[in-house]
This record gives structure tokens, C-alpha cells and sequence, in this order.
């Protein structure tokens, strides 16, 4: 059998459309799962400058909200939509609310585990857990809610420049 890819995977937009993650072929991805009242929120800016400054070097930056960690992702999606652009400038796909730890967690974030496991453990410990993948749609590198969009920069020049 064929190693699944990101590209195996359809999500959610925030209108509850499907959208398969195929549409980025060929592309660089970073993954990460946010929340609007959370400390690390500010790095919607961070994330943003990479989305602005890569984008069109074949960078995609995709969101999933996630209310997991301290019901810090209350709201309703078109809410999440409205925060990230008015505060951030937030450009970039905002999905649809997911979950992605226990038996509910999405099948993307279970296969993005099961691919770039933690430190102790495979599950996302809080917001803003960032997944890198390469233009073959394979995890290529697992970043913790501290590390900075900005920090992340070279890994994804590395990427792209492949």
C-alpha cells in the first residue's frame, strides 16, 4: 500500500465546504492549530509575514481553530474568521473548528501525530503546535506553541528551495 500524504486528506472550510488538501500539490504547507484567546495568539502575525513573504514562492499556510486548551477557541467559525482578519490581517485559510487530540480528533491531526510524534507523547499539548510539510506531502517537521513563526523561516526556505 501506497504511504498516505497530506494530499489523502479533505477538511473543512469554514462554511463546512470540503476542500482536498490535494488543491496544494506541489507546495510547502505549514499546519497549525490556533485559538483566539490564547497567549500565542499574537503569532497570527507571525504567520502571516511568512504567508505574505513565501506565498507566492509556493508556500501555503492553513489554520485550524481549536477549542481543546482552556476553551480559548470559543467562537463560532464566521467569529474566528472576523477575529484573525480585524486583529491580525489574517489572509491565509482559516478551516473549520476541529478537534485534534482524543477519539474525535480530526484524521488529519491523528495522521499529522502519527507522522511527527511529540516530546513524550504524540498529542498536541496546547494552540499553535505547527506542522511542516514537504512539496511531497510528507511531515517533515514538528514545531511546539513556543517555537516563533519567525524561528521556523529557515526550515521552510530549505523546503522550498528543494
Amino acid at each position: 500500500m501506497d504511504k498516505k500524504t497530506i494530499y489523502d486528506f479533505i477538511v473543512k472550510d469554514k462554511k463546512g465546504n470540503d476542500v482536498s488538501l490535494s488543491t496544494y500539490k506541489g507546495k510547502v504547507i505549514l499546519v497549525v492549530n490556533t485559538a483566539s484567546k490564547c497567549g500565542f495568539t499574537p503569532q497570527f502575525e507571525g504567520l502571516e509575514k511568512l504567508w505574505k513573504d513565501f506565498g507566492d514562492k509556493g508556500l501555503q499556510v492553513i489554520g485550524f481553530p481549536c477549542n481543546q486548551f482552556a476553551n480559548q477557541e470559543l467562537g463560532t467559525d464566521d467569529q474566528i474568521q472576523e477575529f484573525c482578519s480585524l486583529n491580525y490581517g489574517v489572509t491565509f485559510p482559516i478551516m473549520k473548528k476541529i478537534k485534534v487530540n482524543g477519539s474525535e480528533a480530526d484524521p488529519l491531526y491523528k495522521w499529522l501525530k502519527s507522522e511527527k510524534g511529540g516530546f513524550l507523547t504524540s498529542a498536541i499539548k496546547w494552540n499553535f503546535t505547527k506542522f511542516l510539510i514537504n512539496k511531497e506531502g510528507e511531515v517533515v517537521g514538528r514545531f511546539g506553541p513556543t517555537t516563533s513563526p519567525a524561528s521556523i523561516e529557515k526550515y521552510i526556505v530549505k523546503e522550498l528551495n528543494r
